[in-house]
């Protein structure tokens, strides 16, 4: 009874953010151009549960390249009213529309001339009718057997700011340094801002051969460091190619002869390279973007310092990929 119950809340929820989907129409672009039109800041604001939702809102925001934050209506209409900037857009969030003090600080907002955008469940609301754009979170119900409780309203709530932080990501061109500069501390910011000579291999651990030693020399020395490939270098220990596992493989396949080869006969040539002053996460985005396990660390002139590879990273960083 208890799986199928928290199932039926999930359900529930799953409608109200598929109901709400369907509901996003020309208002939504009128408040991204609003926002992206705003020389200053968007302002959260919202009593009770929608005052929590407006915070989280205003940190994602914030955290995505908006700057944001959020104003409770009752401080602010006890003297916190003077921080809104007459160029500054206000997103008040009321699911009933009704919120008497949300209300009357909108009210006096708009005598401000500031920009309102409303996020509510009754298009048809006095918050609504005040407002410059009207996100409508309308839910068929809550997943409170009661109704009272807000929980599918305010799951939907939070979806929509999350859609405007995206949209407004998007058009902002946000890119991933962007992201970082804005998480210096924290469990993401660190695993992003550690460099590649914090989480590479070097000396005797660099699985290397020259370009002129024997084919099955090369494969003792890949086995024997156990990265799943080689680095070819050259007499002045510049990277010239890899060969790796997969490349054993298909040479195996082909029956060459591993005693008559050299590595420079097969190996992949100009590998891709990194250096060592770079993040961790911008490895990462080599290797996603070229599909690859094992990324060489090379000083300006091309010199082997270091080897990287996915798997150390993963587990000295517990990176994911990004998308």
């Amino acid at each position: 009874m208890t799986i199928e119950q928290a199932r039926e809340v999930l359900t529930i929820e799953a409608e109200g953010i598929l109901a709400v989907r369907d509901q996003v129409g020309p208002d939504f672009d009128k408040a991204i151009d609003m926002i992206m039109n705003c020389p200053s800041r968007v302002i959260l604001t919202g009593i009770g549960k929608s005052g929590i939702i407006g915070q989280k809102i205003a940190a994602t925001l914030n955290s995505t390249g908006t700057a944001s934050f959020f104003l409770h209506p009752v401080e602010a209409m006890h003297g916190d009213l003077g921080i809104v900037d007459a160029r500054d857009v206000v997103l008040a969030i009321s699911y009933s529309g009704e919120t008497a003090e949300l209300n009357l600080l909108v009210n006096s907002l708009k005598n401000r001339a500031v920009k309102i955008v409303a996020m509510t469940g009754d298009p048809g609301s006095t918050l609504a009718k005040l407002a410059d754009s009207v996100l409508n979170v309308a839910v068929p119900k809550e997943a409170c057997p009661l109704g009272l409780a807000p929980t599918a309203s305010t799951t939907a709530a939070l979806a929509v700011g999350d859609a405007l932080a995206v949209v407004l990501l998007d058009r902002k061109k946000f890119k991933e340094c962007d992201f970082r500069r804005n998480h210096p501390g924290g469990s993401l910011g660190e695993r992003l801002k550690v460099s590649v000579s914090e989480v590479m291999f070097t000396g005797e651990h660099i699985p290397m051969v020259r370009e002129n030693t024997p084919l099955r020399q090369a494969i003792v020395i890949l086995n024997a460091k156990n990265l799943g490939a080689v680095l070819i270098v050259d007499e002045e220990q510049r990277v010239t190619g890899i060969i790796t596992d997969g490349d054993i493989r298909r040479m195996v396949a082909k029956e060459v002869n591993l005693d008559t080869q050299y590595a420079v006969d097969h190996m992949t040539p100009a590998p891709k390279t990194i250096s060592k002053e770079l993040l961790a996460a911008d490895a990462l985005s080599i290797m996603q973007q070229h599909e690859i396990t094992i990324l060489p660390i090379t000083d300006s002139q091309g010199h082997l310092t270091g080897i990287l590879h996915l798997h150390d990273l993963l587990g000295k960083g517990e990176f994911r990929f990004m998308v």
